[in-house]
């Protein structure tokens, strides 16, 4: 049985969003990415983990000492505003400000 489609503003992969520490933001399947939730906003980055769809898990980019780290099929991402990381070669996340409990992240498919 095939999952359901993502629903949400970034259902279609091309979004720019407001979210707070607890959001869900889904994204394409094509992007090899389950659910992003935002697991915390502090020291000027935000921290997000997702679940792996596809076989590998690649990304570049995260700025402000980002970091990435792999745990049972998921990632963890931390990033600081500034340029896009790429994810997956499929897709750009930038984090374009944070405020005290919040941050605007973009998603786009990557170029």
């Amino acid at each position: 049985m095939p999952s359901p489609s993502p629903t949400g503003p970034c259902a279609d992969g091309t979004c720019e969003i407001e979210v707070a520490v607890g959001d869900v933001v889904a994204v394409p399947e094509a992007y090899d990415l389950g659910p992003i939730e935002v697991t915390a906003i502090n020291g000027g980055e935000v921290e997000m983990t997702a679940q792996l769809t596809g076989s590998a898990f690649s990304v570049s980019g995260c700025s402000g000492g980002g970091g990435v780290s792999s745990e049972g099929g998921g990632v963890v991402l931390r990033c600081g505003e500034g340029p896009a990381a790429t994810i997956n070669d499929a897709m750009s996340l930038q984090v374009v400000e944070i405020h005290d409990n919040a941050a605007v992240l973009r998603i786009e498919p990557a170029r």
